[in-house]
C-alpha cells in the first residue's frame, strides 16, 4: 500500500514525521497557522529536496475535502472528529471509491444524504468502528460491501455491545463529583478526549445505533445495546431464524482498520491472537438508562429523525467541551443535551 495523502487539524510533529516516512503527494492541515509552519519546516529540509518537491501541504477545510477526493486513492479513510467530517466524506464519496468510514458524526447527523451518495456514485463504504465493523463481518459473504439487501430480511436485531465505559455500576450521585481527569481513563480503550467522554457518558453507542440505523437501513428498535466490560464480542447479529452470530477479538482498533483496508481479504494482523481460555468468561447486562441516559436521549432522537439526531450531536458535542473545560459537571452534560432536543435554552 502506498500513503498519497495525509490529513491532521494541526499535529505537525507526526506529520512531519510522516512525511519522511511515506512522502505522500498531499498533506491536508486544518488549522492555518499549523499549515504555515509545516510549509516552513518542509522547504527548510534542504537535505531531502524530494519530500520539498513531491509534497504539497494545503489547508482548511478545502484542503481536507481535497485531501478526501483529489489525491487518487483507491481507499479514503475518513477520521475527522465530529461534525467537521461530513464535507470531506461526502467529498470522498463522490469519487466513487472505498471509503472506510471511521467516523460516526457524518451519519448521524445527515445519514440520508450519505447513504444516498455513496449509491449514486456508486462508491463502497466500510465502516471502521468497531462495532459497526463486527455487524459488518458477521453479514458480509465476501463479494459485497454495504448495503446487503439481500441480507436486511433476514435480521431480527443487531446487538452492539458497550463496555460501560470508565463508570460502569456508579450511582448518579457518585457521577456528581466526577472530573475531565477521571473520565478520559478508560478501561479497555485508548481513544481520543471526545470519544472517550462519550463512551463515560454511553453518548457513544447512542451515537453509533444512529449510525447502524443508516448503515444497515434498519429500524431503531431492532438495535439492542448491552454491557459487555470485556470489550471482547464487538457486536452480534440475531437472524430471524434463532440464530445468532458474533465477532470476537482483543479491544485493538487495529483490526477493524486492517478488515476496511483489505475487504473482502483477510490478511495476517499486528494485533495478539485472542486466548479464550484465558479470559475465563464473558459477561453480559443491561445498560443503566437512568444513570447514563444519554443512550436513552439518543433512541428517542433516531425515532425522530435527521433533525433530532443532528440536534442531539451537536449538543452532545458543545456539552463535552463545556465539560473539558471545568464549565459544567458529568451528570449536566444530559441535561443540556435534552433541552436541546425540547426547543429549550441550554446552559
Amino acid at each position: 500500500m502506498k500513503v498519497l495523502a495525509l490529513s491532521a487539524e494541526k499535529s505537525i510533529d507526526l506529520l512531519e514525521e510522516q512525511i519522511r516516512k511515506f512522502r505522500p503527494k498531499l498533506v491536508a492541515v486544518y488549522d492555518e497557522n499549523a499549515a504555515q509552519e509545516l510549509k516552513t519546516r518542509i522547504s527548510n529540509i534542504a537535505a531531502d529536496t524530494r519530500i520539498v518537491r513531491e509534497t504539497r501541504i494545503v489547508q482548511g477545510m478545502e484542503g481536507q475535502i481535497e485531501a478526501a477526493s483529489k489525491s487518487g486513492a483507491d481507499i479514503i479513510i475518513t477520521a475527522i472528529a465530529g461534525q467537521a467530517g461530513l464535507k470531506p466524506t461526502l467529498a470522498a464519496l463522490k469519487t466513487g471509491r472505498r471509503v472506510a468510514l471511521a467516523n460516526k458524526e457524518p451519519l448521524v447527523c445527515a445519514g440520508d444524504q450519505v447513504m444516498q451518495t455513496a449509491e449514486k456514485y456508486k462508491a463502497e463504504i466500510i465502516p471502521v468502528d468497531s462495532e459497526h465493523s463486527a455487524i459488518f463481518q458477521c453479514l458480509a459473504d465476501g463479494k459485497h460491501c454495504l448495503p446487503f439487501p439481500e441480507n436486511y430480511k433476514k435480521i431480527k436485531k443487531l446487538i452492539l455491545t458497550a463496555s460501560g465505559g470508565p463508570f460502569r455500576g456508579k450511582t448518579r450521585k457518585e457521577l456528581e463529583k466526577i472530573t475531565p481527569e477521571q473520565a478520559l481513563k478508560h478501561p479497555n480503550w485508548n481513544m481520543g478526549k471526545k470519544i472517550t467522554i462519550d463512551s463515560a457518558t454511553l453518548m457513544n453507542k447512542g451515537l453509533e445505533l444512529i449510525e447502524a440505523m443508516h448503515l444497515f437501513n434498519i429500524d431503531p428498535d431492532q438495535i439492542e445495546v448491552i454491557i459487555h466490560p470485556e470489550s471482547i464480542i464487538h457486536s452480534m447479529v440475531e437472524f430471524t431464524d434463532g440464530s445468532t452470530i458474533a465477532q470476537l477479538s482483543n479491544p485493538d482498533m487495529r483490526q477493524p482498520i486492517q478488515y476496511a483496508l483489505t475487504y473482502p481479504d483477510r490478511q495476517p494482523s499486528l494485533t495478539p491472537q485472542l486466548d479464550l481460555v484465558s479470559l475465563k468468561k464473558l459477561t453480559f447486562e443491561k445498560p443503566d438508562l437512568k444513570t447514563f441516559p444519554c443512550l436513552r436521549l439518543a433512541y428517542e432522537a433516531a425515532k425522530k429523525g435527521t433533525t433530532a439526531c443532528a440536534t442531539l450531536n451537536d449538543a452532545n458535542e458543545k456539552a463535552v467541551d463545556l465539560f473539558l473545560n471545568h464549565k459544567i459537571g458529568f451528570n449536566e452534560m444530559p441535561e443540556y443535551i435534552e433541552k436541546a432536543l425540547k426547543g429549550t435554552s441550554c446552559l
